[in-house]
């Protein structure tokens, strides 16, 4: 049993900012600005600019320099997977968190051990390093798609699904909505895995963040920015990436016979579906299923499970039939549609 007075819960607490660790005058992924943060990926929801030092993997502060200009922060501390280093009172290490490029769990040492996981998958994924389970004493998970509900199919069949309906309708232009991060990379080395290596057309939204991918080492094939084509008529029969946003927007009306689709999670809901026009719902995610966050608890072992960010009560009954102590965070300021 570990001693009251050196329970995380004696030097983690919530805050209007987010999750702070008082040994360490830290915040992990703080809503507003702070002097000290540690940053677990660069989504937008976890990723803010305006603090004072942000400590990151490379990978992560390289994206925020490129979403945020290269005076995001006062200091950025770069921190190899692994490496640990003092802060206050406290040790600070990353591990490996399998979401994105970048993403990182945030281990902290004061006596006892706390990780923080911010956003992490368990399905592999070509453009990041694969989630790795960190023995604790506390564990924070999210709970992004903590219902029974969710079983995420591999990627592999969903965009072989989207490959079928290439070749059946190549009259049509194949319009997917993926997220500029993370998840359009993904969707596009996946879909070479599978023997497509045509170009693949691009909305400017998520030609900033691909240019990136190539600088740090991932190669995407050949793809080709949608404002690079002279005739888009010519583009029946090939498979356009953009923003969700846009398969509603005038922008999609210039496509010869659009056939939507969206790659995300949330696909496997009927009524999100019809909500994005998506007649190709893709199921594809970069978080856990619900089996998946189960799986990690068990992989993890710490007797003790915090929740937070999604269906909070559901994972946390379950943790608690299998025996886990376990209790939501209810932290604020996270949002579910980026990452889907």
């Amino acid at each position: 049993m570990i001693p009251a007075n050196n329970h995380p819960s004696a030097w983690m607490e919530v805050r209007p900012e987010g999750l702070y660790c008082r040994p360490a005058d830290l915040f992990i992924d703080p809503v507003k600005p702070v002097p000290r943060a540690v940053v677990t990926h660069g989504h937008a929801d976890h990723a803010r600019a305006g603090h004072g030092t942000v400590y990151a993997t490379p990978g992560t502060l390289a994206i925020m320099r490129c979403r945020f200009g290269d005076d995001h922060a006062a200091e950025q501390v770069a921190l190899d997977y692994h490496e640990a280093v003092s802060v206050g009172r406290a040790e600070l290490s990353l591990a490996p968190a399998g979401h994105i490029l970048g993403s990182a769990q945030a281990v902290l040492e004061c006596g006892t051990r706390i990780v923080v996981s911010g956003d992490y998958k368990r399905s592999p994924d070509p453009t990041c390093a694969p989630f790795e389970p960190v023995p604790c004493d506390v564990f924070v998970t999210e709970a992004t798609f903590a219902l029974p509900v969710f079983r995420h199919p591999p990627i592999e069949e969903e965009m072989g699904r989207l490959l079928a309906s290439v070749a059946q309708f190549p009259e049509r232009c194949h319009l997917i909505g993926a997220y500029a991060l993370g998840k359009c990379q993904r969707v596009i080395l996946t879909l070479r895995s599978l023997g497509y290596h045509k170009p693949i057309f691009m909305h400017g939204a998520l030609v900033r963040l691909c240019e990136l991918y190539e600088a740090l080492g991932i190669d995407l094939g050949e793809w080709v920015p949608v404002t690079e084509v002279q005739d888009v008529s010519t583009l029946a029969g090939e498979i356009v990436l953009a923003p969700p946003a846009a398969i509603a927007d005038r922008w999609s009306r210039k496509f010869p016979d659009v056939l939507a689709g969206v790659a995300s999670g949330w696909m496997q809901i009927r009524a999100r579906a019809r909500q994005r026009r998506a007649e190709l719902p893709l199921v594809v995610s970069d978080h856990c299923d619900w089996r998946e966050l189960l799986i990690t608890l068990q992989d993890v072992g710490a007797p003790e499970v915090w929740v937070t960010h999604g269906r909070e009560e559901a994972l946390v009954h379950q943790a608690q039939q299998l025996g886990y102590r376990a209790r939501a965070l209810s932290l604020l300021g996270y949002e579910e549609e980026e990452t889907g």
